[in-house]
């Protein structure tokens, strides 16, 4: 399986190191958000890696929402039981609840569908930041804090027509952010095509917080710093 690289398996048990998950946020999703680094003291799986295993071992229905109830960090163990529930939670070894799944429709294990769309979300996925968060940003004149930038994966969700398509692609559509003072929610929507007809539609929904006033040369200075870490991990 194209995942195994970012896991170990243990039966129904699954195990992310630090430098996996890193891997797959910089690898498979261009995601050089610094919570995934190994070394950082907030380090997290990311949720999209959460996402791609929980198709991968749970398969595809034309419904489905995921909501991000916890951060995964180091040395947690996660039990990726087969379950036939319309409604199930991703949990850990003691119980404690990270992903909540809900379902409907009919399951598809297509090994090939589901690679592909995974695939696919997961490069849209990772070019939130600075593609597409950073405009939102500044057209409401405020910022990341350079210091702390905290962007967190809230909940995503999709729904199908059906499940007989191949070679699915993702556009992106209407993107939005609302702020709350030093708080924000962007919610980023989605078009699912296949041989060139719409099939689907979704959105994933984002926290962003410690939000500060906008400066134009603070904010092109943190994407200038962000893009230099994908070229030097690329180099």
């Amino acid at each position: 399986m194209y995942l195994d690289p970012f896991h170990h398996a243990n039966g129904a048990f699954i195990s992310i190191a630090p430098e996996q998950a890193s891997r797959f946020a910089k690898e498979m999703a261009g995601d050089f958000n610094p919570i995934h680094d190994p070394d950082s003291r907030r380090f997290c799986v990311p949720g999209d890696l959460l996402f791609a295993l929980i198709l991968a071992r749970h398969g595809l229905s034309p419904a489905m929402e995921f909501v991000f109830k916890g951060m995964v960090g180091r040395d947690v163990l996660l039990d990726f039981t087969p379950t036939a529930a319309d409604a199930f939670e991703l949990c850990g070894e003691q119980g404690k609840a990270f992903v909540s799944i809900h379902r409907r429709g009919p399951v598809s294990q297509d090994p090939a569908l589901i690679e592909s769309l995974t695939r696919h979300y997961v490069a849209f996925s990772g070019l939130n930041f600075p593609h597409t968060i950073q405009p939102l940003l500044a057209e409401q004149n405020v910022m990341l804090n350079p210091a702390r930038p905290t962007v967190i994966y809230e909940r995503m969700r999709f729904a199908l027509d059906n499940l007989d398509f191949h070679t699915p692609r993702l556009q992106p559509a209407q993107a939005e952010l609302k702020v709350d003072g030093k708080r924000g929610e962007v919610s980023l929507n989605f078009t699912i095509t296949a041989a060139g007809k719409t099939v689907g539609q979704g959105y994933k929904r984002l926290l962003v917080s410690g939000l500060i006033p906008y400066d134009s040369a603070v904010a092109a200075a943190l994407v200038a710093d962000y893009e230099a870490l994908k070229r030097h991990y690329k180099a």
